[in-house]
């Protein structure tokens, strides 16, 4: 679905007289997002911002409108299992949050095979703290932050949310997660039968501590979980089993499954060419409202 959704985004690109300077299809998406005015009225307000202890960098997107107004906060990390991506090339989905009135932090992660499980949730968890200290500099509200993400990222929220372990470790407060957005995230894949969850969870001890559904808990924030029936990459079990989980153990968490989506196309619906595949923007900005209102 990537490769058609490239294809038809260059075409979109290229009748605009766009030059197309990201090569993945996402990138393309994001460039044809752009061409259709999914930029229009927010800006980049910071660019490759170094962040951590690993050379990390993120993105801080914003409606420059209404300034002295701090804004909630989303922090987005994109998919790849675990291997591949690129903030850049995830602006579609930036901008479209951003336009829905938040400040919206897209980090980048170390990659499989260079690191292995846990990298990837503490440079998450770095991300967070750099979010904590830095946020209002940009007009966001550091008392109204939220966590999304889509396949591996939604992994990495998911994670973030429920195991206490990551941000502690970084002296962060996990009280500071208000709410978390789950789309098409792996949340309950053990034993790991695909490559790459076998590559980068290799080498740990107890891989039951690298399953979200293990860390369900009643306190934890609320979260909208999101799957497809059309998604044969992270099945609509992972979804379904985490809510049943945390709906058991007395958590807030709402399920959606869009029946008709493939796993690209979740994400896909974010941006403005795509938009009418399924709510997927309506419904976690609406769930997202919900949850950062002002305490």
């Amino acid at each position: 679905m990537w490769r058609w959704a490239a294809g038809a985004a260059l075409a979109l690109v290229l009748a605009g007289g766009a030059l197309a300077i990201f090569v993945s299809p996402p990138g393309l998406l994001s460039l044809a997002d752009a061409a259709m005015g999914g930029g229009d009225e927010v800006v980049l307000a910071g660019s490759a911002v170094p962040f951590g202890t690993h050379g990390q960098t993120l993105d801080i997107w914003r409606d420059p409108a209404d300034s002295h107004v701090p804004r909630p906060v989303l922090i987005f990390w994109y998919g790849g299992g675990w291997v591949k991506g690129d903030r850049r090339a995830y602006a579609f989905a930036a901008r479209a949050f951003a336009k829905a009135g938040f400040v919206v932090v897209v980090p980048d992660y170390r990659k499989v095979p260079g690191v292995r499980f846990p990298a990837f949730l503490q440079d998450g968890a770095q991300a967070v703290k750099w979010t904590r200290d830095h946020i209002a500099e940009f007009g966001g509200d550091p008392g109204r932050i939220a966590l999304a993400g889509h396949s591996a990222g939604a992994y990495t929220v998911a994670m973030l949310a429920l195991d206490q372990r990551w941000l502690k470790a970084e002296g962060v407060d996990p009280a500071i997660v208000r709410a978390g957005v789950g789309l098409s995230g792996p949340y309950d894949f053990y034993p790991f039968t695909a490559k790459r969850s076998i590559d980068a969870m290799q080498g740990v001890a107890d891989p039951a501590m690298t399953q979200p559904i293990h860390f369900a808990r009643a306190d934890a924030p609320p979260l909208l979980l999101v799957t497809s029936g059309g998604d044969t990459e992270v099945r609509p079990r992972n979804a379904i089993n985490l809510a049943a989980r945390l709906h058991a153990a007395g958590a807030a968490v709402t399920l959606k499954n869009y029946p008709g989506l493939t796993h690209e196309e979740v994400v896909m619906a974010l941006s403005v060419p795509f938009r009418g595949k399924g709510p997927t923007l309506a419904d976690s900005v609406a769930f997202l409202n919900a949850a950062l209102e002002p305490r």
